[in-house]
């Protein structure tokens, strides 16, 4: 059989490339690849560089895809999708990342980032032989969450109340509680809330799992925006943010929960989350792998 490669060709491909993805998963994310989730949400990130979306690299057998490289925000970085039995391909895809989906520095060099399973020791084997180096610091838990039945009761503190974005999308409280929640200073400026409008444009966005926790006086203190998969029955949680005028409440761990409860409704049995902070372990998650994350400057 034959391989071709071309690049990324948007829009046709991000259904194509979403399906590609969700074919890929194996139950406890074994495969290691992205959800399919994690393949929207970047598209709808205000961040993300669409500019370069041409940079992506689709490798296909019989016209079928069986690979991509992509970076998740802007060049400089780059993640591997990759279907069962075509390992063979992991020296081309790093071979076309450091091409075309490394990223210049001011000083004449390149960069670039690439993020690896830590199980995967043929390929971090390859990473180190190329001359890349770790960054712990930048590694990512993979998380897992058995969803139980009965699902556990959810506590809030007194006052506080859980609702969807379903009920009350305002996107001025959305973007103060995100913009806040990763702890950019002071207020959010104008115009953000064309970014959250953004975020909720891309097909599989859900207003009634986008769950806030809202404070007394109205105010959104915390967000849990959760993804379903219904092919592979699975919850994905992305992105998660408490005002830090109201941390320490379990608010994130309530909204989180109540987004998973409702995925659990509609047939979900696992959730995921690429994050190892203490609020998903207190919810039961439990580490699965880590992605780490490797260097290389030339």
């Amino acid at each position: 059989m034959t391989i071709t490669f071309r690049p990324y060709r948007r829009p046709d491909d991000f259904e194509t490339i979403g399906h590609f993805i969700t074919g890929l998963y194996q139950p406890g994310n074994a495969d290691g690849n992205w959800f399919q989730p994690a393949w929207e949400y970047m598209h709808s990130h205000p961040y993300l560089d669409e500019s370069a979306l041409e940079h992506i690299g689709v490798w296909e057998e019989n016209e079928a895809i069986v690979g991509v490289a992509t970076y998740e925000s802007r060049l400089g970085e780059a993640f591997f999708q990759l279907k069962v039995g075509y390992a063979q391909l992991k020296p081309a895809m790093l071979d076309h990342a450091e091409a075309h989906l490394s990223a210049a520095n001011a000083e004449g060099t390149r960069s670039l980032h690439i993020f690896i399973n830590d199980f995967d020791l043929p390929f971090t084997a390859l990473a180190q032989a190329r001359g890349y180096h770790r960054l712990p610091d930048e590694d990512r838990g993979m998380l897992r969450y058995a969803i139980p039945e009965p699902f556990p009761p959810i506590h809030l503190p007194e006052g506080f109340r859980l609702q969807s974005l379903q009920e009350d999308n305002d996107l001025s409280k959305v973007d103060r509680v995100l913009w806040r929640g990763f702890n950019h200073p002071g207020q959010p400026p104008a115009g953000g809330e064309a970014d959250r409008r953004k975020m909720q444009s891309v097909p599989r966005f859900r207003k009634d799992l986008n769950i806030v926790a809202v404070a007394p006086g109205g105010q959104f203190a915390a967000y849990a925006g959760l993804w379903f998969d219904p092919t592979n029955r699975l919850a994905y949680v992305e992105p998660v943010a408490t005002d830090p005028d109201y941390r320490r409440l379990g608010l994130a761990r309530a909204a989180v929960q109540e987004g998973i409860r409702r995925c659990a409704a509609e047939g979900a049995d696992s959730a995921y989350v690429g994050n190892d902070l203490p609020v998903y372990r207190s919810i039961g998650f439990t580490p699965i792998y880590t992605t780490c994350c490797w260097e290389k400057t030339w």
